[in-house]
């Protein structure tokens, strides 16, 4: 016998129709290349959107061909986000810091029929231009006062390209499970893989997000996302604030400025604000240099890299804001863990509580997860064993775009494997310890590296670490610490060797440092150890 619920799609457009006629009223203010301070309400951008909606469909488009977009964190972008998946289309959303080569491979193989640019990328895009011939047109992210000259076929400014039109739109309906967005992996092995993201898994993973025991999003927030709408759905912000009706803050081309942060954060009064590590230390490193503290902040969701210790200390300790841990992937739409604490935990210590929250975070309701061994036997929850993580659930991909099952991620019984070793304790806090083809094997036992790391950079000398294997001909392989030193900072080898006992185990300890200038990074942030290992592959440790 089956309930008699009404048969409704689960559709990004009803996120949409829902915030318009509940929070009309809300902000949502952006920095962009044409206006340094831009303020609308909800209404406004639903309205503009609308507009957006009619003129797509003058293009000829069919349902389910990609418009890719290639633009920083506005207002337009947004708007882009919702008329595109409402209309039927899918939105790709590209990231402009990769490789040229891996944005035409990302162009062609997605097939996209136009894109939506940001003014200060159109550079790029000229220079690519007749490699990616598939492209009909570009509507460049401006107005008519701002379009530049540019060589781009069938170029228009997005205020001409929307001016006309009328702002009355019947949002179509069709099934939950269309695809509504694609985004691409960075591709560090090989080249990126599509990640087509449908409208159910998206207001599913929209309704997870803004749980408490999640984000805890209400229509009393103001959130500031630095994590980039051209990544992975910007970790679905902009459906779970749409949702709650919290008031939006964009950084747009400003994203990586410690100064323009905590401005836009103290004016506005921003209460979360979500970003990767190296964007925080930017800001962290302002506020320490002009003597100021975050007033207004209340939370921070940081993910993308592991968060160091001395990181969640100093917001804590100095600015009273709570860090919370978040891991994912782009496979993952992106959420899969979030380091809140659980009932119980009030009386830990300050020591204990960031003990917990460096660790990756435990499990989201819609997001099962398991550890396994080299023969795919699962491991306990007891914070000792270690093997790869594998995920499964209604957010998570069950293939890659075009690949139709080549991908190799996916398990025989149906489950992800992130690629990832990883421990879960006893409460389901995971840890993650390092990536797959990452892991240092020495003397037949796992060292792990991110931990390694995360101590290292509890040192007050260091701005950025990397681990890495390097051969050793008894061991196999032993860690070798490659260091950034932190401005003006002296720092010897057996300096930071000395300081690392006591705080991780004996045998992890590096067989020696490198101090570097520069550590190389993919275009999400992550460092790129495949690099590192090329660079080191002929290093000689001391004997």
């Amino acid at each position: 016998m089956q309930g008699l619920m009404m048969d409704t799609e689960l559709q990004i457009s009803s996120i949409l129709r829902h915030a318009d006629r509940n929070f009309g009223d809300r902000e949502i203010v952006s920095v962009t290349a044409d206006n340094p301070l831009h303020r609308y309400t909800y209404a406004d951008c639903f309205r503009r959107t609308r507009q957006l909606a009619n003129a797509l469909g003058n293009l000829g488009l069919a349902a389910g061909d990609r418009i890719a977009t290639m633009a920083w964190n506005d207002y337009r972008h947004l708007e882009a986000y919702y008329a595109i998946a409402g209309s039927g289309f899918v939105c790709h959303t590209i990231n402009p810091r990769l490789f040229p080569e891996q944005i035409v491979f990302i162009i062609n193989h997605a097939e996209d029929r136009w894109i939506m640019v940001d003014l200060l990328i159109v550079p790029l895009l000229e220079k690519i231009a007749d490699q990616i011939s598939g492209v009909e047109g570009f509507i460049i992210l401006t107005d008519e006062q701002h379009m530049p000259e540019t060589t781009l076929k069938n170029a228009i400014s997005y205020e001409s390209f929307i001016g006309d039109e009328s702002d009355e739109f019947d949002w179509p309906v069709f099934d939950e499970r269309s695809a509504s967005a694609l985004c691409y992996t960075s591709g560090t092995t090989g080249d990126p893989k599509g990640v087509l993201y449908d409208h159910r898994s998206t207001v599913l993973h929209a309704y997870a997000g803004a749980m408490a025991d999640t984000m805890a999003l209400s229509s009393k927030d103001c959130v500031l996302p630095v994590v980039p709408l051209f990544h992975v759905n910007a970790w679905g912000v902009p459906y779970s604030t749409l949702m709650t009706g919290c008031k939006l803050v964009f950084p747009g081309p400003k994203m990586g400025d410690g100064e323009t942060l905590y401005q836009l954060m103290e004016q506005e009064e921003v209460s979360l604000a979500l970003g990767v590590p190296t964007v925080w230390l930017a800001l962290l490193q302002y506020a320490e240099s002009v003597g100021k503290k975050l007033n207004k902040l209340q939370r921070t969701v940081i993910g993308g890299a592991a968060v160091p210790e001395s990181m969640i200390r100093e917001f804590r300790d100095k600015h009273d804001v709570v860090v919370m841990q978040g891991w994912g992937m782009t496979e993952m739409s992106p959420l899969g863990t979030i380091g809140t604490l659980k009932y119980g935990m009030e009386s830990l210590t300050p020591d204990e509580e960031v003990s917990i929250r460096a660790k990756a975070g435990r499990g989201i309701f819609g997001v099962e997860m398991r550890i396994v061994d080299d023969e795919g036997k699962e491991l306990p929850w007891d914070g000792v064993a270690y093997g790869s993580l594998q995920v499964r659930g209604p957010w998570i991909c069950s293939d890659y775009f075009k690949l139709d099952g080549a991908g190799g991620a996916h398990t025989d019984d149906g489950w992800f494997d992130t690629g990832d070793v990883a421990i879960i304790d006893q409460l389901g806090y995971m840890s993650i310890t390092d990536r797959t083809k990452d892991v240092i094997k020495s003397g037949g036992e796992w060292i792990g590296s991110i931990e390694i790391e995360n101590t290292v950079m509890g040192h007050d000398s260091v701005a950025e670490a990397a681990v890495i294997g390097v051969a050793h001909p008894k061991w196999t392989e032993r860690p070798l610490l490659i260091i950034i030193k932190a401005e003006g900072a002296q720092l010897e080898r057996d300096e930071i060797l000395g300081w690392l006992e006591g705080k991780i185990a004996k045998w992890w300890i590096p067989d020696d440092v490198v101090f570097v200038e520069e550590i190389p990074h993919t275009a999400t942030g992550k460092i790129r150890k495949i690099e590192l290992r090329k660079q080191f592959a002929d290093y000689q440790l001391p004997s």
